[in-house]
């Protein structure tokens, strides 16, 4: 908080802290941070002490929350709105100087304030630079569209990305690493307006197409599990995708329609969307094996089948004791690596 702020001035900041604190407060019940109340937070007109005081209590806070707890809360909170997101970004935009957990957290506050903004049938053709920038003029303020050499290869990162037609080959091709590398090597420079909004467009995109792929594998799951079960198959081996040697196929089938509904994950390439890709190969392997039958033959009609669809774990390079997949949110929503 600025000390040269007239008193009207300090006012409205205030009344933004306000706000802040409700969200920074929620998010520690959520998370169970420690944290000492702020004793002026419910005043409308600060003290001297009061600012000091609430200075403190927010960088101490920030210290302690994560940017996976960030994420966590803001996408599954119903109290999270547009002003929200807006002051979450201004203030950790405006710290001086920026640590990498500062970067990790506006680059996700400004993805979700921009989605917050965009139209649902925004196309992506329409989501250039000029279209990012007067959506986030308020936080990021005037922008030169001049881009610099560095920020270049953005554009590339995209069209691959564009280009792979499964989650598989979007994690194989290291497109999403390419982003991460120049977020992570950009230092400051990160915090320039136009890198700010080259980057936002290139989360929200990126975004876009890492749900995408998302869906069409989950779909492409579930049909094939459907026409697994439509030829008796009622067991998988689904020890590659870290899911039991003897994995019903109706909780499978059950375990799809809960990604459906539950899976808020940002895009990464961790353990769970692993499990996804794993579990379409299983799947796939598992009807064609299906069709051709223990002789090459078509199993007979209604006829309950054990498809083993997985090679060995120590072959395909797993532990053996890996731990059994729960279905759980909290499993379907982590980090960025």
């Amino acid at each position: 908080m600025n000390a040269n702020l007239s008193p009207e001035e300090l006012a409205a900041e205030w009344r933004n802290w306000l706000v802040l604190y409700r969200a920074y407060t929620g998010i520690a019940r959520e998370f169970s941070i420690e944290s000492q109340a702020c004793p002026e937070s419910a005043g409308e007109q600060p003290t001297d002490a009061g600012v000091q005081q609430a200075r403190h209590w927010f960088d101490a806070m920030d210290q302690q929350i994560h940017v996976y707890q960030l994420r966590q809360f803001l996408q599954t909170s119903a109290s999270v709105d547009d002003e929200i997101l807006r002051l979450l970004l201004v203030r950790h935009l405006e710290k001086q100087p920026h640590s990498s957990a500062d970067r990790d957290k506006v680059d996700f506050l400004l993805v979700q304030y921009f989605s917050h903004l965009a139209p649902v049938r925004l196309e992506d053709v329409e989501c250039d630079l000029a279209y990012v920038a007067q959506a986030l003029e308020n936080v990021v303020g005037a922008v030169n569209f001049s881009i610099p050499d560095w920020l270049a290869p953005l554009e590339q990162v995209i069209e691959s990305a564009t280009a792979c037609s499964s989650l598989n080959e979007l994690f194989r091709g290291r497109v999403l690493e390419e982003g991460r590398k120049l977020k992570a090597n950009s230092g400051e420079d990160y915090f320039t307006p136009i890198a700010l909004v080259a980057f936002a467009r290139f989360n929200f995109l990126i975004r876009r197409i890492f749900f995408r792929l998302m869906h069409d594998e989950i779909n492409c799951i579930h049909d094939g599990l459907h026409e697994l079960e439509r030829r008796g198959t009622r067991v998988l081996d689904c020890r590659r995708a870290h899911f039991s040697r003897n994995e019903p196929v109706e909780r499978l089938r059950m375990i799809c329609h809960s990604w459906k509904v539950m899976f808020h994950a940002e895009y990464s390439s961790g353990q769970p969307l692993k499990i996804l890709t794993d579990l379409r190969m299983v799947v796939q392997e598992a009807l064609s094996r299906s069709e051709r039958g223990p002789l090459g033959n078509k199993p007979a009609s209604g006829q309950p089948t054990q498809v083993n669809a997985a090679k060995p774990a120590s072959a395909a390079g797993m532990a053996t004791n890996a731990p059994e997949f729960e279905i759980a949110a909290t499993l379907l929503q982590h980090q960025e690596e």
